[in-house]
């Protein structure tokens, strides 16, 4: 008995240092490769105004990378049953390497198309560092699974952020080699994506979801199907109101996130010009101008990740869903204020930022509540369907907040998206009211 239950201690252990092992190098993975994703979403909107002089196309790139990253989450999901994750996740970023070569080449060759593939390409970049989140849960405890979770999600921040802020300095190495402003930023977003591959490959030894197979932890097996994924994923969503609920959240906030973010470079493009509309939109950018963008951007994508090992914890301390509730009025915060203050940068700002505090309380705590909804061998494909589905919402909200713009400004985009917010808010509400008549505590007023 005293040996068996030492041997357990042992392969505890052992676990946990692989679990160390696994989310330091999930981290440093993720912050190499935001560079590529921070530059991609600053830019590729101004490429999009400037290659084809209209307004009505600034969302067409973050729509490339959104439509990308939906196709993909469930391809790369089915890899990674089928081969591990860290061939998953190095494929989808060796593949968004190549969609900086083409946001690289797009300017030089003034081609709307070749934008649109490298972006596209970009996108499922996005999905496997979206994945990478998912893959710091395949051995974590119960009681961490936020805090791990959030750790991965945080390391994205130092990237991310450097993403836009190395639009000057970028712009000028671009220069000094001959090529357009706009696509000097590319050189450190390839540079990112390639030393992100190598140190997942070091460092993902031995591979999470296989160790976790191995050591008889409830992961997925070895013998789907991609084409079956798709069925079977949606089957488990059906039978779980857990899931239900987490996946919409994450969807509705990554969809109010991406339609307020896409438009916001166009909308500080027109208040530095001084001009409004179509108007704005046939003026080069400034170089100051970009470093503003930039500057702005960053500050909305540190919102998104700087908190996200606090995020974790609470999620792990509070509870999922009200880490969830919390999400929704930190979102309504955003998008009001952004509205409200739309002729101001600061006030613009300050909405961006809080934009990007509220969907990180959102994906975090709903990404931990979906990966303990599902249990046993469709959890990696509930997973890879979870980020399909915020993927189309996020090329919905690129796409569709273009045409918003145009038609009712950035404060009609602002307000149409607390309709949203107010939706899943009231869902919450009534799931952490259902928790805490479970556990007979006094349910929120």
């Amino acid at each position: 008995m005293t040996e068996r239950h030492d041997a357990a201690l042992d392969a505890a252990a052992l676990r946990a240092a692989h679990q160390r092992r696994v989310v330091a190098s999930l981290s440093l993975g993720q912050l190499l490769s935001g560079v590529g994703n921070g530059a991609g979403l600053a830019i590729g909107s101004l490429m999009a105004v400037d290659l084809t002089g209209s307004n009505a196309f600034a969302g067409a790139a973050t729509t490339a990378i959104s439509v990308a990253g939906a196709l993909s989450a469930l391809p790369l999901a089915g890899l990674a049953v089928r081969r591990g994750r860290r061939f998953a996740l190095s494929t989808g970023l060796l593949i968004a390497a190549l969609g900086a070569v083409g946001m690289m080449l797009a300017p030089v060759t003034g081609s709307f198309a070749v934008l649109l593939l490298g972006a596209a390409f970009l996108g499922v970049g996005t999905a496997a560092n979206l994945q990478a989140r998912f893959a710091a849960t395949d051995l974590a405890a119960d009681a961490t699974r936020g805090r791990d979770l959030g750790l991965v999600v945080w390391a994205i921040t130092i990237g991310a952020v450097a993403g836009p802020n190395l639009i000057g300095p970028g712009s000028e190495i671009g220069a000094a080699l001959g090529l357009p402003p706009l696509s000097g930023p590319f050189l450190f977003s390839l540079a990112g994506l390639l030393l992100a591959v190598v140190v997942l490959n070091v460092g993902l030894r031995p591979d999470p979801l296989h160790y976790a197979r191995q050591t008889g932890t409830g992961a997925p097996g070895r013998t789907h199907r991609p084409r079956a994924g798709l069925r079977e994923g949606l089957a488990a969503v059906r039978a779980s109101p857990g899931a239900r609920l987490g996946i919409s959240t994450l969807v509705a906030a990554h969809l109010v996130m991406v339609a307020v973010m896409s438009m916001t470079p166009v909308h500080l493009k027109e208040l530095a010009s001084g001009g409004a509309g179509h108007a704005a939109a046939h003026h080069e950018t400034s170089p100051d101008t970009l470093v503003l963008i930039g500057f702005t951007i960053s500050l909305h994508i540190a919102g998104m990740y700087a908190l996200s090992p606090l995020v974790g914890w609470l999620a792990d301390r509070l509870g999922r869903p009200q880490v969830m509730l919390a999400a929704q009025a930190v979102l309504a915060a955003a998008v009001l204020t952004a509205a409200l203050g739309q002729y101001a940068q600061a006030a613009v700002t300050v909405g961006l930022v809080l934009l990007g505090v509220g969907w990180s309380l959102a994906v975090i705590s709903a990404s931990a509540f979906v990966a303990e909804s599902v249990a046993g061998e469709r959890r990696v494909l509930v997973q890879g369907l979870s980020d399909t589905l915020m993927g189309a919402a996020g090329a919905l909200g690129a796409a569709g907040s273009g045409v918003v713009l145009a038609l009712v400004g950035f404060g009609g985009l602002n307000l149409a998206a607390l309709l949203v917010i107010g939706f899943i808010a009231a869902w919450c509400l009534r799931e952490v009211r259902r928790v805490r008549a479970r556990r007979g505590e006094p349910a929120p007023a």
